[in-house]
């Protein structure tokens, strides 16, 4: 490790050391440095900008059958966060995508219908954005964002993130390449990792079935014109992601059927 990029190691984890500390709800030790009103008002503002500048769709049944998705997996979260404002937003767009910002803000491209084949494969990818919310991951990223670079703009991270950006642009000339290589990018990629795990369990607690997120993921990959090597992405390999969630989804199972069993049968389209 170059000198520079020790300095930047040991300047970063000084100026975490002032951040508050949480813990996540994989049990992750976390380290804040907005408030998560702050947050939430910057991803409101930034939701409402997407929607500004993008066509969406009114009304139909694209937005009802993403309405009902979030609902049924947002009943299955802590009540503080059940309480958020949550908005949903069809936007026509013919990539594959989905995102969630703080604040209860849901997004999902009209591409993502072609990939999501059933309700269960839309509720494995929603709820993994869910989850980065209910992690507090924009959080986490822009306090550790705006420790490794001092002209950190935060509404434009929440502006241009839809969790699958590397942020380059938001880190400083001069040791930016290493701060993004050597630090942020591994760090999404611990988040991504996460928010399967968050979003494959409130799939079984909200009676979808968990082994489908492991078919999501498989369709996105014949969806997919190619990718760039793991350690240069803020996502895990496919490959390695769909080993980790078919693995999980056993465990699940019980979970599932118990949540079938108490009424959790969710009926929301295709």
């Amino acid at each position: 490790m170059g000198w520079k990029r020790t300095g930047l190691v040991f300047a970063m984890a000084a100026a975490l050391a002032a951040c508050a500390t949480t813990t996540s709800p994989t049990g992750r030790t976390q380290y804040m440095a907005y408030s998560d009103g702050e947050l939430n008002q910057m991803g409101a503002q930034a939701f409402n900008e997407m929607k500004s500048k993008q066509k969406t769709q009114t009304g139909g049944q694209q937005n009802a059958y993403v309405q009902c998705v979030v609902n049924a997996l947002v009943q299955q979260l802590p009540p503080e966060w059940r309480s958020l404002p949550w908005e949903t937003a069809v936007f026509v767009d013919d990539s594959p995508n989905a995102f969630a910002l703080p604040g209860g803000k849901v997004g999902v491209n009209t591409g993502m219908f072609k990939v999501a084949k059933n309700q269960d494969q839309l509720a494995a990818v929603i709820g993994h954005e869910i989850g980065h919310v209910y992690a507090r991951h924009t959080n986490e990223r822009v306090s550790r964002q705006s420790a490794t670079s001092t002209g950190l703009a935060v509404l434009g991270a929440l502006a241009g993130t839809r969790y699958g950006q590397t942020g380059s642009d938001l880190v400083t000339q001069g040791g930016g390449m290493a701060a993004q290589v050597g630090v942020l990018l591994p760090f999404s990629r611990t988040q991504e990792g996460e928010a399967d795990e968050i979003g494959q369990r409130l799939m079984a607690q909200a009676g979808f079935d968990p082994a489908q997120a492991a078919d999501l993921w498989e369709n996105m990959i014949a969806a997919s014109a190619g990718r760039s090597p793991e350690w240069l992405s803020t996502h895990p390999d496919p490959q390695n992601r769909i080993r980790s969630l078919e693995a999980r989804a056993p465990s699940l199972q019980p979970v599932y059927l118990a949540a079938r069993q108490a009424g959790h049968t969710p009926r929301c389209g295709p």
